[in-house]
């Protein structure tokens, strides 16, 4: 019987780690509307912005339910950019912002 033979551990390329080019469109600034603008601010500001702010707002308040930390339970402000939803998961949170900026 012949032994069996190990394979050699694939080699990594080093220069395959590269970094990340942001993409355009998310740096593009938006336009938040007035219900939008009580949270973030009313100035131009891009995607990524929109979402870091409202997460400031959310531990800021503490918004983020307590036993499912994927629910956030809205206030008044949030509740208009929610479309009137008292809770609401983090994933469906930013369909329901993308309809306040333009």
């Amino acid at each position: 019987m012949a032994a069996a033979k190990k394979k050699a551990p694939a080699k990594k390329k080093a220069a395959a780690k590269k970094k990340r080019k942001p993409n355009a469109a998310f740096m593009k600034p938006v336009q938040p509307d007035a219900k939008l603008a009580l949270v973030v601010g009313s100035k131009p500001i891009p995607r990524t912005e929109v979402t870091k702010k409202l997460w400031q707002y959310i531990k800021k308040n503490g918004l983020q339910d307590a036993k499912k930390r994927t629910n956030i339970n809205a206030d008044d402000a949030l509740k208009d950019v929610f479309g009137g939803k008292k809770t609401v998961t983090m994933f469906e949170m930013t369909k329901l912002v993308s309809k306040h900026v333009k």
